[in-house]
């Protein structure tokens, strides 16, 4: 029996950078709209804290999926990147105490 590839989308269409008020309080990954998106509307990019994504377009869950330059999947590498972190690299979260 082989393994089936990894597809990132059967746990989200939408990139792992995209956030919102509503998907802060999500257990999981968001599936839909509706689990991202409160009346406000309101949501942001992770990697730039703004409204508008790094390729400098509007953040907003119907744009940021796969085919967008700055995408990034839920559970896989990051497609952007060409040298994953490895195990020898400094901890950004070392120093700086207890959690």
């Amino acid at each position: 029996m082989s393994a089936k590839p990894f597809d990132p989308s059967r746990i989200s269409p939408f990139c792992c950078d995209l956030h919102s008020k509503k998907a802060v309080f999500l257990a999981r990954p968001p599936r839909d709209e509706g689990e991202l998106l409160d009346a406000s509307r309101h949501c942001w990019c992770g990697e730039t804290m703004q409204a508008l994504g790094p390729d400098g377009d509007v953040v907003d869950p119907e744009d940021c999926r796969a085919g967008r330059a700055c995408f990034k999947p839920y559970g896989g590498p990051d497609p952007r990147r060409s040298v994953q972190r490895g195990p020898n690299a400094r901890n950004p979260r070392e120093g700086l105490g207890p959690r």
